[in-house]
């Protein structure tokens, strides 16, 4: 079969182009859907992009956009459609963007395959915005849409924005992305991720940031499990989190780096396999547990598979978190000075 759709209207060179810029960014194969393209207007690149790479598909809707929701839009559920984000000024958002469609993929244009999404130069943003329903960045609530090297970053300061992102959705994969939240740094429940999605992966991501600390005897965690945010009934079912960072400078023995608050919040299996949990040296202060619950697990599990942490107490002292590696128990992962 021909690697060249029926869209580009027999102009294979352009398709060609528009193709292997696609598959550069993260190996990311021909669709059977439709690829679509966002570069911000404010962009010094947009207009001769926009010249080199526009084009009209015989849905009539058009490959480049100036926005995320302009191509959002253009995508249909289930199709496969890839949303290629320009990795060279912040794709800015004016209000939450909600993922609703099925088997949508977004991919960041920073030829960054295989990273740990640190630093990711595809930025999706969300500023001081005044909407109560302004949640996060993104909140996903479809079935089997994939993120690949994006940076999810909020500084908004509305009572309700809580967090970077919410996953509500179901078999979504996360590939080396980061996700942080600048503000409410002194606000319990804030998070930069919200997983209450079912069986979703989050591989070589990074949570957090060491740089700002915590303020108060707050449980401010990089990974929150809290059932229903993000829709009735929405709760964390068989995740996985594999080779993942967690950073967080604490202010206080009371935080955490990924925590739920109730048994509710973990009815099944959540997986970390090969993560490191970080705490700076220069933190204010060491926190008790990395990974923690605020209520006795008795139907699902945590487990903890060849874990590393830094600068906490103890990775874990809750009952219901299981741990696998070369050591068990509270301290097996935990990072001593060299001698």
């Amino acid at each position: 079969m021909s690697k060249y759709s029926l869209a580009s209207q027999g102009d294979l060179e352009l398709e060609k182009a528009l193709n292997e810029l696609s598959s550069s960014a993260n190996s990311i194969p021909v669709t059977t859907g439709n690829i679509y393209y966002v570069i911000p207007s404010s962009d010094g690149g947009y207009l001769e992009f926009v010249d080199k790479y526009q084009k009209q598909y015989n849905d009539g809707t058009y490959a480049v956009h100036s926005t995320i929701a302009a191509a959002y839009a253009a995508a249909v559920s289930n199709r496969h459609d890839v949303i290629m984000l320009s990795a060279n000024a912040a794709h800015a958002q004016t209000s939450m963007l909600t993922i609703a469609k099925n088997r949508v993929h977004f991919v960041g244009m920073g030829l960054r395959g295989g990273a740990m999404g640190l630093g990711a130069r595809a930025r999706v943003t969300l500023g001081v915005t005044t909407a109560a329903t302004d949640l996060a960045v993104l909140k996903n609530t479809g079935v089997g849409n994939t993120f690949r090297n994006i940076k999810f970053d909020s500084s908004n300061t509305k009572a309700e924005s809580l967090y970077s992102v919410i996953d509500a959705g179901e078999y979504a994969i996360w590939e080396n992305c980061e996700f942080y939240k600048s503000t409410d740094l002194e606000t319990t429940g804030s998070a930069e991720l919200v997983c209450n999605a079912d069986s979703a992966q989050y591989i070589r991501c990074t949570f957090g940031s060491d740089a700002a600390e915590s303020v108060g005897a707050i449980i401010r965690a990089c990974v929150l499990f809290t059932k229903e945010i993000g829709g009735t009934g929405k709760t964390a079912l068989d995740c996985i989190f594999d080779d993942c960072l967690f950073l967080k400078k604490a202010g206080n023995v009371a935080d955490r780096l990924v925590y739920a608050a109730a048994d509710a919040d973990i009815p099944r299996m959540i997986l970390f396999k090969n993560c490191f949990f970080y705490n700076p040296k220069n933190a204010t202060a060491l926190p008790a547990q990395a990974i923690a619950t605020g209520a006795n697990l008795t139907a699902g599990s945590i487990v903890v598979i060849n874990p590393a942490f830094s600068n906490c107490t103890k990775l874990s002292t809750s009952v219901g978190v299981m741990v696998i590696g070369a050591a068990t128990g509270a301290t097996a992962g935990l990072a001593t000075q060299a001698a």
